[in-house]
Protein backbone atom coordinates (compact mmCIF):
# COMPACT_ATOMS: atom_id res chain seq x y z
CA UNK A 1 0.00 0.00 0.00
CA UNK A 2 1.50 3.28 -1.10
CA UNK A 3 0.58 6.92 -1.71
CA UNK A 4 1.69 8.66 -4.88
CA UNK A 5 0.98 12.39 -4.67
CA UNK A 6 0.14 13.61 -8.16
CA UNK A 7 -0.83 17.15 -7.19
CA UNK A 8 -0.28 18.93 -3.89
CA UNK A 9 -1.15 22.57 -4.61
CA UNK A 10 -4.20 24.68 -3.81
CA UNK A 11 -6.49 26.51 -6.20
CA UNK A 12 -4.42 26.87 -9.35
CA UNK A 13 -1.40 25.03 -10.78
CA UNK A 14 2.01 26.42 -9.87
CA UNK A 15 5.48 25.64 -11.19
CA UNK A 16 6.26 23.45 -8.23
CA UNK A 17 2.86 22.01 -7.44
CA UNK A 18 -0.02 20.83 -9.59
CA UNK A 19 -3.57 20.83 -8.23
CA UNK A 20 -5.10 18.08 -6.10
CA UNK A 21 -4.82 14.37 -6.88
CA UNK A 22 -3.61 11.45 -4.80
CA UNK A 23 -3.16 7.87 -5.99
CA UNK A 24 -3.46 5.08 -3.43
CA UNK A 25 -1.62 2.11 -4.89
CA UNK A 26 -3.17 -1.18 -3.74
CA UNK A 27 -1.18 -3.38 -6.09
CA UNK A 28 -0.15 -6.04 -3.56
CA UNK A 29 -3.52 -6.02 -1.83
CA UNK A 30 -5.80 -6.20 -4.89
CA UNK A 31 -3.87 -5.28 -8.05
CA UNK A 32 -5.53 -1.91 -8.49
CA UNK A 33 -5.27 1.81 -7.77
CA UNK A 34 -7.71 4.20 -6.11
CA UNK A 35 -7.60 7.90 -6.93
CA UNK A 36 -8.64 10.69 -4.59
CA UNK A 37 -9.55 13.87 -6.48
CA UNK A 38 -8.47 14.55 -10.04
CA UNK A 39 -7.43 18.11 -10.67
CA UNK A 40 -6.41 19.58 -14.00
CA UNK A 41 -3.52 17.73 -15.71
CA UNK A 42 -3.63 14.74 -13.39
CA UNK A 43 -3.07 12.44 -16.34
CA UNK A 44 0.07 14.41 -17.26
CA UNK A 45 1.39 13.89 -13.74
CA UNK A 46 0.65 10.18 -14.01
CA UNK A 47 3.03 9.95 -16.97
CA UNK A 48 5.92 10.61 -14.58
CA UNK A 49 4.95 7.78 -12.21
CA UNK A 50 4.35 4.04 -12.11
CA UNK A 51 0.58 4.61 -11.84
CA UNK A 52 -1.31 2.94 -14.69
CA UNK A 53 -4.71 4.41 -15.66
CA UNK A 54 -5.97 0.93 -16.59
CA UNK A 55 -5.48 -0.11 -12.95
CA UNK A 56 -7.52 2.80 -11.57
CA UNK A 57 -10.82 1.22 -10.56
CA UNK A 58 -12.19 3.73 -8.05
CA UNK A 59 -12.06 7.52 -7.95
CA UNK A 60 -13.22 9.33 -4.82
CA UNK A 61 -13.97 13.04 -5.25
CA UNK A 62 -14.01 15.19 -2.11
CA UNK A 63 -15.85 18.19 -3.60
CA UNK A 64 -16.65 19.90 -6.88
CA UNK A 65 -14.27 22.84 -6.91
CA UNK A 66 -12.40 22.88 -10.20
CA UNK A 67 -8.95 22.22 -8.77
CA UNK A 68 -10.27 18.84 -7.62
CA UNK A 69 -12.26 17.70 -10.69
CA UNK A 70 -11.15 19.43 -13.91
CA UNK A 71 -8.83 16.55 -14.81
CA UNK A 72 -11.51 13.88 -14.45
CA UNK A 73 -13.11 13.81 -17.95
CA UNK A 74 -9.73 13.67 -19.66
CA UNK A 75 -8.49 10.85 -17.45
CA UNK A 76 -11.67 8.83 -18.01
CA UNK A 77 -11.31 9.22 -21.77
CA UNK A 78 -7.61 8.38 -21.81
CA UNK A 79 -8.20 5.26 -19.74
CA UNK A 80 -10.47 4.02 -22.51
CA UNK A 81 -8.11 5.04 -25.33
CA UNK A 82 -5.29 3.18 -23.60
CA UNK A 83 -7.20 -0.09 -23.52
CA UNK A 84 -8.80 0.00 -20.10
CA UNK A 85 -11.69 -2.44 -20.04
CA UNK A 86 -12.32 -3.14 -16.35
CA UNK A 87 -15.17 -1.33 -14.59
CA UNK A 88 -14.49 2.02 -12.91
CA UNK A 89 -16.59 3.69 -10.22
CA UNK A 90 -16.55 7.40 -9.42
CA UNK A 91 -17.82 8.54 -6.01
CA UNK A 92 -18.52 12.16 -5.17
CA UNK A 93 -21.01 14.80 -4.01
CA UNK A 94 -24.25 15.52 -5.83
CA UNK A 95 -23.44 17.06 -9.20
CA UNK A 96 -20.47 14.85 -10.06
CA UNK A 97 -22.65 12.66 -12.30
CA UNK A 98 -23.90 15.63 -14.33
CA UNK A 99 -20.38 17.07 -14.61
CA UNK A 100 -18.89 13.85 -15.99
CA UNK A 101 -21.78 12.95 -18.27
CA UNK A 102 -22.01 16.43 -19.82
CA UNK A 103 -18.24 16.67 -20.34
CA UNK A 104 -18.11 13.27 -22.04
CA UNK A 105 -21.23 13.91 -24.12
CA UNK A 106 -20.25 17.37 -25.38
CA UNK A 107 -16.76 16.15 -26.30
CA UNK A 108 -18.23 12.97 -27.90
CA UNK A 109 -15.97 10.87 -25.69
CA UNK A 110 -17.13 7.26 -25.51
CA UNK A 111 -15.56 5.11 -22.81
CA UNK A 112 -15.30 1.41 -23.63
CA UNK A 113 -15.54 0.15 -20.07
CA UNK A 114 -18.43 0.08 -17.58
CA UNK A 115 -18.50 3.46 -15.81
CA UNK A 116 -20.59 3.89 -12.68
CA UNK A 117 -21.03 7.23 -10.94
CA UNK A 118 -22.30 7.16 -7.37
CA UNK A 119 -23.38 10.44 -5.81
CA UNK A 120 -22.94 10.64 -2.05
CA UNK A 121 -25.97 12.13 -0.36
CA UNK A 122 -25.51 10.80 3.17
CA UNK A 123 -22.67 10.28 5.58
CA UNK A 124 -21.65 6.71 6.29
CA UNK A 125 -20.23 3.73 4.45
CA UNK A 126 -20.00 4.29 0.70
CA UNK A 127 -18.10 1.11 -0.18
CA UNK A 128 -17.37 -2.22 1.48
CA UNK A 129 -16.08 -5.61 0.43
CA UNK A 130 -14.19 -8.41 2.19
CA UNK A 131 -10.97 -6.37 2.20
CA UNK A 132 -11.86 -2.70 2.65
CA UNK A 133 -14.45 -0.35 4.05
CA UNK A 134 -14.72 3.31 3.01
CA UNK A 135 -16.62 5.71 5.25
CA UNK A 136 -17.32 9.37 4.62
CA UNK A 137 -18.39 12.44 6.59
CA UNK A 138 -19.16 16.02 5.62
CA UNK A 139 -16.41 18.52 6.32
CA UNK A 140 -16.60 22.29 6.82
CA UNK A 141 -16.02 23.92 3.44
CA UNK A 142 -17.66 26.54 1.23
CA UNK A 143 -19.50 23.85 -0.73
CA UNK A 144 -20.40 20.29 0.16
CA UNK A 145 -17.16 18.46 0.81
CA UNK A 146 -16.40 14.98 2.11
CA UNK A 147 -13.53 13.33 3.89
CA UNK A 148 -12.82 9.62 3.46
CA UNK A 149 -11.76 7.00 6.01
CA UNK A 150 -10.36 3.85 4.38
CA UNK A 151 -10.27 0.84 6.69
CA UNK A 152 -8.41 -2.29 5.70
CA UNK A 153 -10.05 -5.25 7.39
CA UNK A 154 -7.89 -7.53 9.52
CA UNK A 155 -6.03 -10.13 7.50
CA UNK A 156 -6.44 -13.78 8.64
CA UNK A 157 -3.34 -15.37 10.11
CA UNK A 158 -1.10 -17.67 8.11
CA UNK A 159 -1.47 -21.44 8.23
CA UNK A 160 1.12 -22.87 10.66
CA UNK A 161 2.62 -25.32 8.19
CA UNK A 162 5.52 -26.37 10.42
CA UNK A 163 3.09 -27.31 13.20
CA UNK A 164 1.08 -29.45 10.76
CA UNK A 165 4.20 -31.18 9.49
CA UNK A 166 5.12 -31.99 13.10
CA UNK A 167 1.71 -33.67 13.38
CA UNK A 168 2.60 -35.78 10.35
CA UNK A 169 0.13 -34.03 8.06
CA UNK A 170 1.32 -33.78 4.48
CA UNK A 171 0.47 -30.83 2.19
CA UNK A 172 -2.78 -31.34 0.33
CA UNK A 173 -6.53 -30.67 0.57
CA UNK A 174 -6.45 -30.96 4.36
CA UNK A 175 -4.24 -27.85 4.53
CA UNK A 176 -6.89 -25.78 2.75
CA UNK A 177 -9.70 -27.06 4.95
CA UNK A 178 -7.74 -26.22 8.08
CA UNK A 179 -6.80 -22.82 6.65
CA UNK A 180 -10.54 -22.19 6.20
CA UNK A 181 -11.02 -22.91 9.90
CA UNK A 182 -12.72 -26.27 9.48
CA UNK A 183 -12.52 -29.15 11.93
CA UNK A 184 -11.05 -32.19 10.17
CA UNK A 185 -11.14 -35.85 11.21
CA UNK A 186 -8.12 -37.81 9.99
CA UNK A 187 -8.08 -41.44 8.87
CA UNK A 188 -6.37 -42.45 12.13
CA UNK A 189 -9.23 -40.94 14.13
CA UNK A 190 -7.51 -37.76 15.24
CA UNK A 191 -9.60 -34.60 15.09
CA UNK A 192 -7.86 -31.32 14.18
CA UNK A 193 -9.43 -27.92 14.70
CA UNK A 194 -8.37 -25.44 12.05
CA UNK A 195 -8.23 -22.54 14.52
CA UNK A 196 -5.37 -24.31 16.34
CA UNK A 197 -3.21 -24.18 13.22
CA UNK A 198 -3.69 -20.58 12.18
CA UNK A 199 -1.46 -17.75 13.38
CA UNK A 200 -2.75 -14.47 14.80
CA UNK A 201 -4.47 -12.09 12.34
CA UNK A 202 -2.67 -9.04 11.00
CA UNK A 203 -4.23 -5.76 11.99
CA UNK A 204 -5.59 -3.84 9.01
CA UNK A 205 -4.43 -0.31 8.30
CA UNK A 206 -6.54 2.85 8.51
CA UNK A 207 -6.03 5.80 6.19
CA UNK A 208 -7.87 9.12 6.31
CA UNK A 209 -7.90 11.51 3.35
CA UNK A 210 -9.65 14.79 3.98
CA UNK A 211 -10.87 17.28 1.42
CA UNK A 212 -10.71 21.05 1.86
CA UNK A 213 -11.97 22.01 5.29
CA UNK A 214 -11.88 24.27 8.28
CA UNK A 215 -11.01 22.71 11.63
CA UNK A 216 -14.03 20.55 12.52
CA UNK A 217 -15.16 17.61 14.64
CA UNK A 218 -15.83 15.42 11.59
CA UNK A 219 -12.12 15.52 10.75
CA UNK A 220 -11.24 14.12 14.17
CA UNK A 221 -13.84 11.37 13.86
CA UNK A 222 -12.65 10.30 10.43
CA UNK A 223 -9.01 10.33 11.50
CA UNK A 224 -9.43 8.53 14.84
CA UNK A 225 -6.51 6.09 15.37
CA UNK A 226 -5.54 6.26 11.69
CA UNK A 227 -2.15 5.00 10.56
CA UNK A 228 -1.90 7.94 8.16
CA UNK A 229 -3.88 11.18 7.96
CA UNK A 230 -3.67 13.29 4.80
CA UNK A 231 -4.75 16.81 5.71
CA UNK A 232 -4.81 20.08 3.81
CA UNK A 233 -2.58 22.92 5.02
CA UNK A 234 -3.41 25.75 2.67
CA UNK A 235 -2.13 28.44 5.04
CA UNK A 236 0.58 28.99 7.60
CA UNK A 237 -0.21 29.43 11.27
CA UNK A 238 -0.14 33.23 11.06
CA UNK A 239 -3.03 33.25 8.56
CA UNK A 240 -5.65 31.55 10.73
CA UNK A 241 -8.27 34.24 10.05
CA UNK A 242 -7.78 33.96 6.30
CA UNK A 243 -7.96 30.17 6.54
CA UNK A 244 -11.27 30.46 8.37
CA UNK A 245 -12.66 32.98 5.90
CA UNK A 246 -11.83 30.73 2.95
CA UNK A 247 -12.93 27.47 4.65
CA UNK A 248 -9.40 26.04 4.84
CA UNK A 249 -6.94 24.95 7.53
CA UNK A 250 -3.58 26.11 8.80
CA UNK A 251 -0.63 23.88 9.57
CA UNK A 252 -1.28 24.10 13.31
CA UNK A 253 -4.97 23.31 12.92
CA UNK A 254 -4.15 20.21 10.88
CA UNK A 255 -1.59 19.14 13.47
CA UNK A 256 -4.14 19.54 16.27
CA UNK A 257 -6.53 17.26 14.38
CA UNK A 258 -3.78 14.64 14.15
CA UNK A 259 -2.98 15.00 17.84
CA UNK A 260 -6.58 14.74 19.04
CA UNK A 261 -7.34 11.82 16.72
CA UNK A 262 -4.31 9.84 17.91
CA UNK A 263 -3.00 9.21 14.40
CA UNK A 264 0.42 7.69 13.80
CA UNK A 265 1.53 9.94 10.93
CA UNK A 266 0.25 13.03 9.14
CA UNK A 267 1.00 14.20 5.61
CA UNK A 268 0.25 17.81 4.69
CA UNK A 269 -0.94 18.71 1.19
CA UNK A 270 -3.01 21.36 -0.67
CA UNK A 271 -0.33 23.99 -0.11
CA UNK A 272 -0.94 27.55 -1.29
CA UNK A 273 1.38 28.75 -4.07
CA UNK A 274 2.45 31.64 -1.83
CA UNK A 275 4.69 29.15 0.00
CA UNK A 276 7.80 28.35 -2.03
CA UNK A 277 11.20 26.94 -1.08
CA UNK A 278 12.16 27.79 2.49
CA UNK A 279 8.59 28.86 3.25
CA UNK A 280 7.47 25.23 2.89
CA UNK A 281 10.02 24.20 5.51
CA UNK A 282 8.49 26.76 7.86
CA UNK A 283 5.04 25.20 7.29
CA UNK A 284 6.43 21.80 8.20
CA UNK A 285 8.15 23.14 11.32
CA UNK A 286 4.90 24.77 12.47
CA UNK A 287 3.04 21.48 12.23
CA UNK A 288 5.83 19.48 13.86
CA UNK A 289 5.80 21.67 16.94
CA UNK A 290 2.30 20.33 17.60
CA UNK A 291 2.51 16.88 15.98
CA UNK A 292 6.12 15.72 15.44
CA UNK A 293 5.45 12.84 13.03
CA UNK A 294 4.44 15.10 10.16
CA UNK A 295 5.58 15.12 6.54
CA UNK A 296 4.79 17.59 3.79
CA UNK A 297 3.85 16.16 0.41
CA UNK A 298 5.46 17.18 -2.86
CA UNK A 299 4.32 16.39 -6.38
CA UNK A 300 5.31 12.85 -7.44
CA UNK A 301 6.47 11.95 -3.94
CA UNK A 302 5.79 8.40 -2.70
CA UNK A 303 4.86 7.38 0.84
CA UNK A 304 4.84 3.70 1.79
CA UNK A 305 2.10 2.79 4.27
CA UNK A 306 3.58 0.02 6.37
CA UNK A 307 1.79 -2.26 8.82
Amino acid sequence: MEFVFLGTGAGVPAKGRNVSAIALQLLEERGETWLFDCGEATQHQILHTSVRPRRIEKIFITHLHGDHIFGLPGLLGSRSFQGGTTPLTVYGPKGIKQFVEVALAVSTTHVKYPLEIIEITEEGIVYEDKQFLVETKRLSHGIECFGYRIVEKDIPGHLLVDKLLEEGIKPGPIFKRLKDGETVELEDGRVLCGQNFIGPPQKGRIITILGDTRYCEASIQLAQDADVLVHEATFGAEDSQQAHDYYHSTTEQAANIALQANVKQMILTHISSRYQGEACKILLEEAKRVFPNTEIAADLKHFLISR
